[in-house]
C-alpha cells in the first residue's frame, strides 16, 4: 500500500500566494504520511488575462512556484506530482508543463500537455490555448515513483483515448490527470471520463483539480478524484472548496483487476482500411 495526497486548489493570479499554498500542502501531506502529493493543472498561476499573466510566465529556472515545490519536497522528504505550471518555453511560446519531483527535490520528469483546449462553449466562454501554448509531443511515464509506474497527462488530454491506450500499453499503475475543468463540462463529463480512463488502463487515476471562483473571473468544477482500476471512486473532494485529501494505492488491487479483466493482455491492433 502507498498513501498518496491530493491537493484541490483555487489558484489565483499571484504566484507567490499559490506557492505558499503549495508549500503548506506539501508539509501537511508529508506530516500525514503520504509518499507523494498530486496537485492540479496550473498550480502556480491561473489567469485568463494573458497580458497580465505574461509578467509571471518565466523559464523553469526562474519559476518561484517550481522552486518552492522542489525545496518543500526535499525538506519534507516527499515526492510531488506537480500538475502543471505555465512555463516560458522560448521562441515566444509557453508550455503547460507537468513536473515530477522526487523526495530529494530533483525534477525527474517533465510532460507538456499534448492537446490544446480550443473551443467555444454554449455558455459564451471561448478558449484558445493554442494561441499561446505549444503542444507537447511525447508520452511520459515515470517508472519508479512511490506509486509505481506513473503516467502523465493534463486536463483536456482526457478526451483523447489514444494517449490513454499508450499509457495502458506502458502498464502504468497510476495515471495523473490534473485539471482545471469548466463547470458545464465538468458537471456532465468529469466523473464519467475519469472512471472510463481508469477502467480502460486497469490503473488508478488521480485527478487533482482546481475548484471554485478564481481571481481572473473563471469558475472551475473541482471534484478532485482518486479512482481505482475497477472504476470505483475512492476519493472525491467535492465542488465547493479547496482541500487536501488522502487515498491508498494498492498493488494487489491492480493485479486483481488485470487478472479478472485482462483487456490489456487481450488488446489487438486493428488495421484501418
Amino acid at each position: 500500500m502507498t498513501k498518496i495526497a491530493v491537493l484541490q486548489m483555487t489558484s489565483g493570479i499571484d504566484p507567490a500566494e499559490n506557492a505558499a499554498v503549495l508549500a503548506d500542502a506539501i508539509e501537511r501531506a508529508a506530516g500525514e504520511g503520504a509518499e507523494i502529493l498530486f496537485t492540479p493543472e496550473m498550480t502556480g498561476l491561473l489567469d485568463r488575462d494573458r497580458k497580465r499573466a505574461a509578467e509571471h510566465i518565466v523559464p523553469e529556472g526562474e519559476n518561484p512556484v517550481l522552486a518552492a515545490a522542489r525545496w518543500a519536497a526535499e525538506a519534507h522528504e516527499i515526492w510531488v506530482a506537480l500538475g502543471s505550471l505555465a512555463i516560458d518555453a522560448g521562441d515566444g511560446r509557453w508550455a503547460n508543463r507537468a513536473f515530477v519531483i522526487d523526495s530529494a527535490g530533483t525534477i525527474i520528469a517533465r510532460y507538456d500537455k499534448l492537446h490544446m483546449f480550443d473551443v467555444d462553449l454554449a455558455t459564451g466562454e471561448s478558449w484558445r490555448e493554442s494561441n499561446a501554448y505549444e503542444a507537447g509531443s511525447e508520452v511520459v511515464v515515470v517508472t519508479d515513483s512511490p506509486a509505481g509506474r506513473l503516467g502523465l497527462s493534463i486536463c483536456y488530454d482526457i478526451r483523447f483515448p489514444a494517449l490513454f491506450e499508450a499509457l495502458g500499453r506502458a502498464e502504468c499503475d497510476v495515471i495523473a490527470i490534473p485539471a482545471a475543468f469548466t463547470v458545464p463540462t465538468g458537471r456532465d463529463h468529469w466523473h464519467i471520463l475519469q472512471r472510463a480512463r481508469a477502467i480502460e488502463a486497469s490503473a488508478y487515476v488521480v485527478a487533482a483539480a482546481q475548484v471554485g471562483h478564481h481571481a481572473d473571473g473563471r469558475q472551475t468544477f473541482g471534484h478532485s478524484l482518486v479512482v481505482d482500476p475497477w472504476g470505483k471512486v475512492l476519493l472525491d473532494l467535492g465542488g465547493d472548496a479547496p482541500g487536501l485529501g488522502f487515498a491508498e494505492i494498492d498493488d494487489a488491487r491492480i493485479a486483481e483487476v488485470r487478472a479478472q479483466l485482462p483487456s490489456l493482455a487481450n488488446r489487438r491492433e486493428i488495421p484501418i482500411s
